[in-house]
């Protein structure tokens, strides 16, 4: 057991506000690790792509632009970031590829990295904890047994999501349903009218099912679902886990989480009922 490990209370809050009944989660970094790295794909990708507009601009300087903007923009679908790279091309000057283009080199790389892992758990080569957040399966669990509705929504293409999850035997335990991205929802549209995933997916539960904000708890590990989360109302808890280690705090992300409106950090979900009686 990691003897540092606690919730980081950020926003203290009165829990007689809040009567939790769903729970939203976030995928990559929040519940899977099979992307581990994926940062380390797209930063230097993007950053090769300005690089070749001819701009002067240091290399370093790029690098953090680039990695500034796809932090901030994790947790929406990929083609977002990817629509904000076409920008920064155009911005110096160059003729960007459409945003689709940009995302399928992405997963091209990406599926490179990964391949052997999903290969590894389709073979029953390794356990599937190995590559889920630690607790999160357990977690999840709980929160049903307490009659808390479970839903996993992502910025990964949807049936990426679904056969992943399939490969860490966490494709049952969402009984609200899993979420991911369609790029029939962003090819041929402007920007602002491609829609967000995960925006969708909260609309759904709070209009369709008559939840009410504080009826709604999130975990996650980007930016943008934590802030939607925040500014509806909800309770929205910051998971800034060490994707690499496996173990404590990523202090890139708690950083951003909180400026996000986290109201809480951890750092996993090792310790549920600890999470538990501390959040809900």
């Amino acid at each position: 057991m990691n003897t540092d490990w606690s919730v980081e209370i950020v926003k203290p809050w009165r829990k007689a506000d809040f009567n939790i009944k769903y729970a939203l989660f976030d995928f990559d970094g929040t519940v899977s690790l099979i992307r581990q790295g994926w940062q380390g794909i797209m930063i230097p990708y993007f950053t090769e792509v300005l690089v070749a507009t001819g701009t002067d601009e240091p290399y370093e300087k790029l690098y953090d632009l680039v990695r500034l903007f796809v932090t901030d923009l994790t947790g929406k679908q990929t083609i977002f970031q990817c629509i904000r790279l076409a920008e920064e091309v155009t911005a110096r000057g160059g003729t960007p590829l459409e945003p689709i283009e940009y995302k399928r080199e992405y997963l091209r790389r990406l599926e490179e990295r990964i391949r052997a892992r999903k290969a590894a758990l389709a073979a029953g080569e390794v356990d599937p904890d190995e590559w889920i957040v630690p607790g999160a399966k357990a977690f999840v669990k709980k929160l049903r047994e307490k009659g808390i509705r479970c839903y996993l929504a992502s910025g990964t293409d949807d049936q990426d999501v679904l056969n992943e999850a399939r490969l860490l035997g966490i494709d049952t335990c969402f009984d609200g349903g899993i979420w991911g991205a369609r790029d029939d929802l962003a090819i041929g549209r402007r920007k602002e009218d491609i829609k967000e995933i995960k925006a969708e997916v909260i609309r759904d539960m709070i209009e369709r099912q008559a939840i009410k904000p504080h009826e709604l708890v999130s975990f996650g590990d980007g930016f943008v679902e934590v802030e939607l989360v925040a500014n509806l109302g909800g309770l929205a808890i910051g998971a800034a886990t060490n994707e690499a280690e496996r173990c404590g705090i990523d202090a890139w992300k708690r950083s951003r989480l909180i400026v996000a409106g986290a109201k809480a950090i951890i750092p996993d979900f090792s310790q549920p009922d600890t999470i538990i009686e501390t959040v809900l």
